[in-house]
């Protein structure tokens, strides 16, 4: 793991992630323009948030966390069969794009916002690579609140072993290149009570294709 200081990062310091075929890079302080607390309370009082449902080996379970899709018009996503028109943008929201796509150095349409309650609430492993995001797609995930853990691990060839990343409230992981390719992510359901953890993913919707998902 390296830690650098780079001229596209001017106000962070970049934490270059060890993992065969993928690009992560973990910036731990940066600006986000206002503190990460307020950033969380403001977040989860406004947003609508929504449960949804999935459906594994015949039977239908409530997902284990909220979310909410934000994004421009043309930014709709497939998933489960099921078509999601994005909420328009807030003004925070635009303001904290604006601010990812500083980081990332890419442009953002739309942004997938995930609220773990508690240590109950997880996410599966799975990779962002429904067609909707293209080829090597370039991804900002900005954590606030309890730290968690985001785990990797090989799609094909275990022999690659995989990472454990924490990410603590305020924190910003780049995932670019051939990460979505290559690797599934995933956090765990924790055995020890926690405090509520905000995830939001800054990505670039090309189009709406017949497949697709809300990572």
């Amino acid at each position: 793991m390296g830690v650098t200081q780079l001229s596209l990062y001017p106000d962070a310091v970049v934490e270059r992630l060890c993992l065969p075929c993928a690009d992560l890079a973990l910036l731990r302080q940066p600006e986000l323009g206002v503190p990460a607390p307020e950033l969380l309370a403001g977040l989860l009082e406004d947003t609508p948030w929504r449960q949804e449902t999935i459906t594994l080996f015949g039977k239908t379970h409530l997902q284990p966390r909220l979310l909410a899709w934000y994004g421009e018009a043309d930014a709709q996503y497939r998933y489960s069969g099921k078509t999601y028109q994005p909420l328009p943008f807030t003004d925070r929201l635009d303001r904290l794009r604006k601010r990812m796509e500083s980081l990332a150095g890419a442009p953002f349409n739309s942004v997938l916002l995930n609220y773990y309650r508690n240590h109950r609430d997880s996410m599966g492993l799975h990779a962002d690579d429904e067609p909707e995001l293209g080829r090597e797609p370039v991804i900002a995930s900005l954590s606030l609140g309890q730290e968690r853990v985001l785990y990797f691990r090989p799609k094909c060839d275990r022999d690659l072993g995989g990472l454990d990343v924490s990410l603590p409230s305020g924190s910003v992981l780049l995932m670019r290149g051939a990460t979505q390719e290559h690797w599934h992510h995933g956090v765990r359901k924790l055995t020890r009570s926690c405090g509520p953890r905000l995830n939001l993913t800054f990505r670039h919707v090309q189009r709406c294709s017949g497949r697709g998902g809300l990572a």
